[in-house]
């Protein structure tokens, strides 16, 4: 029988400021009291993001248990997970010119994750957005799913995903049905759903017909060794995030090219080339970076800038921990508050 815990993330909310700066540097925290053997599953260890920081909390937390993931790129993450026994799915062997293809297995993805042999362990915990909740395990293993959204392609933007990738949409069609009765029908397999925000429990309610139970995820300040700018107009703006679509950064690129104002984008993903391709000379992309530059990139922004709409938004969050200010546009598509009394973030749509 499992052993009640403390809420993910709640050690690292109730840290002074002198034991969060130890967090940086991933030193293990006391894991939770129990004696089983513990499983990590995450979607893909491709690029370092928000959902990689809440994965790296959970393996301080157990630092004795294994990663699985769908497929890891080493390369990618920076050297984020190199002290941690990572095992990958079957999807790993493969040759790396299909790996490094990996949209193009999508409707692999299922089939990988509920391969995935768990067997050997008393609890799992998954870190998902898609595909790990969905994996198999025996009768008393306990699987606890933390969920950062409900899969967007197959459910709320399924139509904005057929516009943007092209043709075949009766083929896409027929493949985003399959995806959705195996999404809901894998949310139906974790003994226990955990949202990272309420906005994210809504959606889960919404298309999974489940109550999760809100957990936010833990956010780590950012503390800069370099003093800012004197002047505020000397600063530039910022953005942090994934360079996917959904996040909609292209609407900041094209902003601030035509405004002329200076823009850092911190970030990699499948969009960089794009993006920088229609970027101008005022938009500067850094790519991924340590923990000690973003603390700079954040304290010396002028104001930092987001157009994605977030189910949590741990980068929005990082920048209000460390003082910078925040801009949006007046007509903002959604306002929330994600910790009562602490965060509110506000999101706008670029449309």
């Amino acid at each position: 029988m499992l052993k009640k815990r403390p809420r993910i993330g709640t050690s690292l909310y109730s840290m002074n400021m002198s034991e969060r700066q130890d967090t940086t540097s991933h030193v293990p925290v006391s894991p939770p009291a129990f004696s089983g053997r513990v499983a990590l599953v995450h979607d893909f260890l491709l690029y370092r993001g928000g959902a990689e920081r809440v994965l790296r909390s959970l393996a301080d937390l157990f630092p004795e248990a294994p990663i699985y993931t769908l497929l890891f790129d080493p390369e990618g993450m920076k050297g984020m997970f190199r002290d941690r026994e990572v095992r990958t799915s079957f999807l790993g062997s493969w040759p790396g010119f299909v790996r490094r293809r990996h949209r193009l297995l999508l409707p692999l993805y299922p089939t990988a994750a509920e391969a995935i042999d768990l067997r050997d362990f008393d609890l799992v915990l998954s870190s998902s957005g898609a595909w790990m909740k969905g994996i198999v395990t025996r009768l008393y293993t306990k699987h606890i799913a933390y969920l950062h959204s409900p899969m967007r392609f197959v459910w709320d933007e399924n139509e904005r995903y057929l516009v943007e990738s092209g043709g075949f949409h009766f083929l896409k069609r027929t493949l985003l049905s399959y995806l959705r009765m195996w999404d809901k029908e894998a949310s139906l397999r974790p003994d226990m759903l955990l949202a990272n925000s309420h906005y994210t429990a809504q959606r889960i309610e919404k298309y999974y017909r489940r109550t999760p139970r809100v957990v936010f995820p833990p956010v780590r300040p950012f503390l800069s060794q370099e003093e800012p700018a004197h002047f505020l107009e000397d600063r530039p703006f910022l953005t942090v995030a994934r360079l996917s679509k959904y996040k909609h950064t292209e609407a900041l690129v094209s902003a601030f090219t035509k405004l002329e104002l200076p823009l850092v984008v911190v970030g990699t993903g499948r969009e960089h080339a794009r993006l920088k391709h229609h970027a101008g000379p005022t938009v500067l992309f850094a790519g991924d970076v340590s923990d000690e530059k973003l603390g700079t990139l954040y304290s010396s922004a002028r104001a930092f800038v987001f157009a994605g709409e977030e189910d949590f938004g741990l980068a929005l969050a990082g920048s209000e921990l460390c003082g910078t200010p925040r801009h949006y546009p007046v007509g903002g598509r959604r306002a929330r508050n994600c910790r009562r009394g602490c965060l509110r973030n506000i999101f706008f749509g670029a449309n």
